[in-house]
């Protein structure tokens, strides 16, 4: 029996809702198990992965999920106080990676280590001039009236679509620390697959978050 359009869309937005609340708790796992795995305070690289994986893999996650109409912890709330929320948990984000980039970068220098010579480090750095210019690109939308020949809505269009080209590098990042020596030698087997396929799974719920936002926003222009 075919489903009706109804059912279809309750199917959808179930399907929808049950991804985002594995994002949640994907995001979140992830961090825990790389905190056990780093066992912070054990040596100054320690700090590292864990602000890197707080930063990438759980807060960004969770400022961007703060939209999502199905899982947002914040569902019940005014778009402002999403919108604050947001903000939060952005810059938070941001202040954990940079406490990250600067543990790392003084625990090379204290070894005589070469700084950013793997992908791991490029993109690392990448992401973080990234991060902090999408940051500054947010302030545009708190002050729209500063870009006077663009509307509001094409502001918000171009900073969730550039935030998700910046979360995709993040996750990137994540992905490539996760084939590094110190890494591969505490985590073998299916265990590895599985952290690998930690990213990638928040990393196809934003993404289909971001492209139902513009296509919702292109079907209420029509």
């Amino acid at each position: 029996m075919a489903l009706t359009a109804e059912t279809e869309s309750r199917l959808y937005r179930s399907l929808r809702a049950a991804a985002g609340a594995s994002a949640h708790l994907v995001a979140l796992g992830f961090s825990i198990g790389v905190a056990v795995l780093a066992r912070p305070g054990s040596s100054l690289f320690s700090w590292h992965p864990l602000l890197m994986a707080l930063a990438f893999s759980f807060l960004m996650t969770e400022a961007l999920l703060i939209f999502s109409p199905e899982t947002s912890v914040l569902r019940s709330f005014s778009r402002k106080v999403k919108v604050r929320a947001h903000w939060v948990l952005q810059l938070l984000a941001l202040v954990c990676a940079l406490l990250g980039l600067g543990i790392i970068t003084y625990n090379k220098h204290l070894n005589g280590k070469a700084h950013f010579v793997t992908w791991h480090g490029l993109t690392g750095l990448l992401t973080m001039l990234y991060a902090g210019g999408q940051c500054a690109g947010g302030v545009l939308l708190l002050y729209p009236k500063l870009m006077k020949n663009w509307t509001l809505a094409k502001l918000k269009l171009y900073h969730a679509t550039s935030g998700l080209v910046g979360y995709l590098l993040g996750c990137a990042s994540l992905m490539l620390g996760m084939c590094s020596l110190w890494f591969t030698t505490s985590v073998t087997s299916v265990s590895w697959y599985l952290a690998m396929l930690c990213p990638l799974l928040t990393s196809l719920v934003i993404m289909n978050q971001v492209s139902n936002a513009y296509l919702y926003r292109k079907r209420s222009q029509h």
